[in-house]
């Protein structure tokens, strides 16, 4: 059927399952018949509105529209979406944050609820229920394991010779859950397929939509630099013999500083080619597996450009050899990010001078997008590292505060702190050598006399030189003033 068709075979309530890890492989058609049919229900005067449940954010077709539609009742794990943020923070949208490695378990254990319909992005589905997915992994199997009906979207954008490039596995549930046979990067376990009752699906509707990968933005000296400073931490860690002389598989966030920072050390001679363990793959990793500086890429999702997705399909057979897409629950597993001795490089939002780190949101109460899988990758790493630039608003926001105004990472999972003026090793120290390592290295200059007085006027106030009075003046001068500068301690 047509997607306005499929819109139509949902209810008000339901809870429905969308496939996609990012833009990559997340369902485009089916929600847009959804937004209509919301519309629609609206105009007549009657109530519709759905709970949605994805692998993490989505491209606007999907998070955009219903979002538009004023069709999600409450959404979860995360999001990027502009329309759906403004929907959030407005009170619009019921929103709750979650780990990534523990959405599947969850819907596994009936903590969020029944799954009504699985809608679900493949690029092939045989008549006896195996479905090949596209571009990313996620929630799906456990989607359509769970859902009480299945809608495939069939991509034609995507080819059918994806298959083979996904290991479909999933965790059994306490008491009897066994341990997950991984021990290295390229370690397949599982099925090139998701197997399915075909009985439960219900509809089928094809598409020829590519992902909606938006463009990074050119690498600035801001950037670059803080990728230079990443890099020579790891070189100055392997010369010390703290990380093996052949580095450990590496995780990186999502986003601009990420892109960049991966090709950053790619461009290191210093640093040998490298695995990645991660949940994206990016442009970058592309073009570092590419040159052999990256020998093998496991993750959930292939986010990347439409130029750099043509070369990936243009030349399948050489990069199917080279990754793997694995469910979220296996690509950010704590147990396995521990035992393969991930290091872990995510971005902050802002950083506070004892190492605790504000990952999601903005002055306290503002939704940005959500924790993702840093919380994964960060409280198991063998090494958590946390980037960020040392000032936003030209210079009138410092990243490096007294308390982070909201807390996704404490101080007992944080390493690493890198900005563009350098590097905080936080390893065997106590809250005030912190406090003194992050402002010296890596504040920004004309920050750097305001922090110090602050740690200098509380120097005797306990274990951490703390001032409940002060410690969140520079945000509450920011909202009065719009700048951070000049703030005087009581």
């Amino acid at each position: 059927m047509d997607k306005m068709e499929a819109g139509r075979l949902f209810k008000d309530g339901q809870t429905v399952g969308f496939s996609g890890f990012t833009p990559a492989g997340a369902a485009k058609a089916v929600p847009q018949g959804i937004a209509a049919f919301a519309r629609e229900e609206h105009a007549a005067g009657r109530p519709f509105k759905i709970n949605v449940v994805t692998g993490a954010s989505t491209g606007d077709s999907l998070d955009g529209e219903l979002a538009r539609a004023e069709a999600i009742n409450w959404r979860t794990p995360y999001q990027t979406n502009n329309d759906l943020r403004k929907a959030i923070n407005e009170g619009k949208v019921k929103y709750f944050d979650l780990h990534l490695s523990e959405l599947a378990q969850e819907i596994r254990y009936g903590f969020l609820g029944k799954v009504d319909v699985a809608v679900i992005e493949a690029c092939r589905v045989s008549e006896d229920g195996e479905i090949t997915l596209t571009t990313s992994v996620g929630i799906s199997p456990t989607l359509c394991r769970m859902a009480d009906k299945i809608i495939i979207e069939l991509n034609e954008a995507h080819p059918e010779a994806l298959h083979g490039m996904h290991d479909i596995y999933e965790l059994d549930n306490p008491p009897n859950r066994k341990t997950i046979p991984i021990y290295k990067v390229a370690d397949r376990i599982g099925s090139p397929v998701v197997k399915v009752d075909p009985a439960k699906i219900v509809a089928v509707v094809r598409t020829n939509a590519p992902d909606q990968s938006r463009d990074f933005a050119d690498v600035d000296e801001v950037t670059a630099q803080i990728g230079r400073n990443v890099a020579r931490f790891l070189v100055s860690d392997m010369k010390a013999g703290r990380i093996p002389p052949g580095l450990l598989p590496l995780q990186s966030g999502v986003g601009n500083i990420a892109n960049a920072l991966m090709s950053a050390l790619g461009d290191d001679a210093e640093i040998p080619p490298f695995q990645m363990y991660s949940e994206v793959i990016q442009d970058s990793v592309v073009d570092l597996m590419a040159r052999g500086r990256v020998t093998f890429a496991s993750g959930t999702s292939l986010t990347v450009t439409p130029p750099v997705l043509k070369r990936v399909y243009d030349n399948l057979e050489y990069f199917r050899q080279r990754m793997v897409l694995r469910p979220q629950e296996l690509s950010n597993n704590p147990g396995l990010v521990r035992r393969l001795g991930i290091i872990s490089i995510n971005t902050a939002i802002e950083v506070d001078i004892f190492g605790n780190v504000n990952s999601t949101h903005i002055m306290g109460d503002k939704m940005m997008n959500g924790i993702g899988g840093s919380g994964d990758f960060t409280r198991n790493a063998y090494i958590s590292i946390f980037t960020c630039p040392s000032t936003t608003k030209n210079g009138d926001i410092s990243t490096i505060v007294p308390m982070v105004s909201h807390l996704d990472h404490n101080e007992h999972s944080v390493n690493i702190i890198v900005t563009e003026h350098g590097v905080a090793d936080l390893r065997g120290k106590d809250p005030t050598e912190r406090a003194l390592t992050i402002i010296n290295n890596c504040a920004a200059p004309e920050y750097r006399e305001q922090l110090l007085a602050y740690v200098k006027a509380n120097s005797r106030s306990g274990h951490i030189p703390h001032s409940l009075r002060n410690a969140f003046k520079m945000h509450l001068q920011f909202l009065e003033t719009k700048s951070m500068k000049g703030v005087v301690w009581e």
